[in-house]
């Protein structure tokens, strides 16, 4: 059997809805993500390799500081107009910290393919999240196992260039 980029994606897809990824990969992904980014001055994040990417920097809820954290995203559009953010947090019990920072500062700023931009977020909810949500899905199955596992509901937010 030939490697495809689909089932590539697919294997990628299994092992990203397992449960221990759940436990390891918030601890790894960020981490290496920020470093590459870093190293060449934005233009990488791989993480980006199988799905976009964006690095977000928003003040923190609490403390004000800049916060910067390396998301999944789906671009909407043309892509670099707005993009949705999901905190799934990989299918773990509590909310990402960049959500509830987003929700008490939503004007932000992401590192979307080396350029900087500023972006305002606001959460989406009702007929406009479920419409998010069915298009989340399509984008990246793994959502719905990540949200099987948790009572919470996973936080959208959509986040448009000011």
């Amino acid at each position: 059997m030939p490697v495809t980029a689909a089932r590539v994606v697919k294997a990628v897809q299994r092992v990203s809805s397992a449960p221990a990824f759940a436990r390891i990969a918030p601890h790894v992904i960020p981490a290496l993500d920020r470093a590459v980014h870093r190293l060449t001055r934005g233009k990488v994040l791989l993480s980006a390799q199988l799905l976009p990417g964006v690095v977000l920097t928003a003040r923190g809820a609490k403390s004000g500081l800049p916060r910067r954290t390396p998301l999944a995203c789906m671009p909407e559009g043309g892509g670099g107009e707005s993009w949705l953010l999901i905190g799934s947090n990989f299918g773990r019990t509590g909310h990402p910290a960049w959500t509830a920072n987003l929700l008490a500062h939503p004007d932000a700023e992401v590192s979307w393919k080396g350029e900087d931009i500023p972006v305002t977020a606001r959460l989406l909810a009702g007929e406009e999240r479920a419409a998010a949500w069915k298009a989340l899905l399509a984008f990246w199955p793994p959502y719905a196992t990540y949200q099987a596992r948790i009572e919470r509901e996973i936080r959208i937010f959509r986040i448009v260039r000011q």
